[in-house]
């Protein structure tokens, strides 16, 4: 059987897609050709599941081309970093010309030309390029994740969650990293079946007051010229410092909402189980 190809496989701060993708695959008895960009202590578990590791920068198209060999599908994650468009451009030109028809990519929830956050803009660039290679491109526009709303909550004396969101009931849309995994591999696990080249996934809706308590924290709202200094320090990225500030602005501003945020179907549908509500997330975290 033709290996699956996920970039990011590795995992990271953020939400570690690739990794559960990975051993989600596995678990199905799919073979996965696992990218890594550098071969450290995470990429070790992953040889201990049985993927086949590659080493190598997602921007550069020969090592999209060598790990694309072979391959049937392949998943495309980028980290909240400079790069993405030139990932994005590397990997659609080999993919292309490795005859893929068959391509999951993460993106997120608001992407579009108008979005206000460069990265969310990027997402959405991105998309365009991933659907101009013609290599069956479907896009994971994912809320907030589960996991990066908890590390926040992991970080400070333990008993806040500090965040520019304003008053405790700004609402904020959430999903699982597992679940957008669950979907990756729903649509992976079968190349042939059909899916709406956009998917939106959202798990749950939470206001931040309310989220804040589920993880154990009381919310604490700080200016956003604050935060960036922290988040500066903390991510040790600008670009994830910028997009961040400007994605909790956003939030700030809609307060309680738009019709954006629903609870989304396609986590049952493509995934085979229903979403992972932060609740759930939680105690499983602490359980």
């Amino acid at each position: 059987m033709q290996p699956v190809l996920v970039t990011g496989a590795a995992g990271g701060i953020q939400g570690s897609t690739g990794r559960h993708l990975t051993a989600q695959l596995l678990g199905r008895g799919i073979p996965v050709r696992a990218l890594v960009h550098t071969d450290d202590e995470r990429a070790a578990p992953l040889r201990r599941l049985g993927a086949e590791v590659i080493v190598g920068d997602l921007r550069e198209y020969t090592t999209n081309r060598t790990a694309l060999d072979g391959v049937r599908a392949a998943y495309f994650t980028y980290p909240v970093i400079d790069g993405l468009l030139d990932a994005a451009g590397a990997f659609a030109v080999a993919a292309h010309d490795a005859g893929l028809g068959r391509v999951v990519a993460v993106s997120q929830l608001a992407a579009g030309p108008q979005a206000l956050t460069p990265r969310m803009r990027q997402h959405w660039v991105a998309e365009q390029i991933l659907d101009w290679a013609d290599i069956g491109a479907i896009h994971l526009r994912a809320a907030v994740f589960h996991e990066n709303l908890a590390l926040l909550a992991d970080t400070g004396d333990g008993t806040r969650l500090t965040l520019p969101l304003g008053p405790e009931t700004t609402v904020l849309p959430l999903v699982a990293a597992t679940d957008v995994a669950r979907v990756a591999a729903g649509l992976l696990t079968d190349p042939t079946r059909p899916a709406d080249p956009v998917l939106l996934l959202t798990g749950d809706i939470q206001p931040i007051g309310a989220a804040a308590r589920t993880l154990g924290r009381t919310y604490t709202d700080t200016p956003p010229e604050r935060w960036h200094r922290w988040a500066l320090d903390f991510y040790r990225s600008p670009h994830a410092a910028e997009h961040l500030t400007k994605l909790w602005e956003i939030f700030r501003l809609l307060g309680e909402g738009t019709n954006l945020y629903q609870i989304t179907p396609t986590i049952e549908r493509y995934g085979g189980h229903p979403p992972t509500t932060l609740a759930a997330f939680a105690a499983h975290r602490h359980g």
